[in-house]
Order: structure tokens, then sequence, then C-alpha cells
């Protein structure tokens, strides 16, 4: 408790000094401030009286030069103190904005190191390691689902047959509506291949017509 009574107050006080020492210094160079105005208008009052009396009473007009001059020096002194106080109120108070400097400085460096606390190069490293990991992680995850369809493949078998359905389909439906046949070549062209064997060529199947018609003739022939 006494520790904390006197050991306070001692503290306080080193740290109210500084501004008690400024405010002291400028009190005083207040007064002397006002000291120089006064006198510098005593000078004038001084110098005036000696032109006013310099042809009519040199006596008055000596001792007004004379006072004038006595005003003249302590104007130095009081100049010179002016100087020497402001000096001294620049100093303490770079001196007190350098003292006030180093503490905050502390203030960081131990706010640095509680909030570092245990924490070592170690541990950052293995945090690293492991952002790392995630993100590969995380490409690769990206990577599998855009190369991943998302449907199964189209049968080009089965997208032919049915192509040619459709195309087979119109033929009937041309042959309904304009009562027009269509060379039996032509149908043998739009027709699927058969399951059994491939599909024939045009060329074959025009020499199958043609050899048809023969034996239709021939048979006609035969009848009569």
């Amino acid at each position: 408790m006494w520790g904390t009574w006197f050991g306070g107050n001692s503290a306080q006080r080193r740290k109210d000094a500084p501004k008690k020492a400024i405010l002291d210094l400028r009190q005083q160079l207040d007064m002397l401030q006002k000291r120089e105005r006064h006198l510098e208008n005593q000078m004038a009052n001084e110098d005036k009286k000696a032109k006013e009396n310099v042809t009519s009473n040199k006596t008055a007009a000596r001792a007004a030069l004379k006072r004038k001059k006595q005003h003249e020096h302590s104007l130095e002194q009081t100049s010179g103190q002016i100087s020497m106080l402001e000096q001294q109120i620049y100093s303490i108070e770079s001196a007190n904005i350098n003292q006030e400097t180093l503490a905050a400085m502390k203030n960081a460096g131990a706010a640095m190191k509680t909030i570092h606390g245990k924490m070592t190069m170690e541990d950052v490293d293995v945090t690293m390691e492991q952002l790392r990991e995630q993100h590969e992680l995380t490409q690769e995850i990206g990577n599998a689902i855009t190369s991943m369809p998302i449907t199964e493949p189209i049968d080009e078998d089965e997208l032919e047959a049915d192509l040619a359905a459709l195309e087979q389909e119109k033929l009937d439906e041309q042959i309904l509506t304009t009562g027009t046949t269509v060379p039996v070549s032509d149908s043998l062209s739009r027709m699927p291949a058969a399951a059994d064997g491939p599909r024939k060529s045009k060329a074959q199947a025009v020499e199958e017509d043609d050899e048809e018609e023969e034996l239709r003739k021939l048979q006609a022939e035969m009848a009569m």
C-alpha cells in the first residue's frame, strides 16, 4: 500500500514535470515580453523628448538620450533572456516528445510480444502447408467436377436407326399424299441396313430391278 501511494505519486510527478516546467517558462516568457514592449515605449518617449529639446534645452535633451541608452541596454538584456527562455521551452518540448515517442514504441513492442505469444516459425510453416494442401484439394475437386460428364453418351448407331426410320416415315407420307411411286432403288437406298447383312449399294439395287423387269417380260411372253 505504501509503495502504491509513494510510487504512484512519484511516477505522476515525473510525468507532469515537463509540463510544469514548460508552464513556468511560458509565464516568465510572457512577463519578459511585456517588459520588452514597455522598454520599447520608454525608448520612443525619451527619443521624442530629446528631439523636442535638442535646440531649446540641450541639458534636457542630453538627459533624455541618457535614459534612452539605459532603456536600450535593459532591452538588450531582456531580449537575450527571451531568446534563452524560448530555447529552453523548445528543448523541453522536444525532450518530452522523444520520451513519449519512446514510451509508445515500448508499448507497441509489448503489444506485439503479447500478440505473438507462443507463436513460432514452425507453427507458421505448418499452417501454410495445410493451407497449400487444402488449396490443391480444392483445385482437384473442381477439375473432377468439371471433367465428369453429367449425362450418358449418346448411342450413335441408335441415333442413325432413328434417323432412317424418320426418313422412311416421311417417304410413306409423300406416297400417300401425292400418289406417286418412288423407285425401288431410292426406297432401298433410304431404308436402314438389315440386321443380318450390309446395305446394298445403289448400283446393285438397279441391277436387281433390271433383272426382275426382264423376268416379268419373259413370263408374259410365255403366257401368250
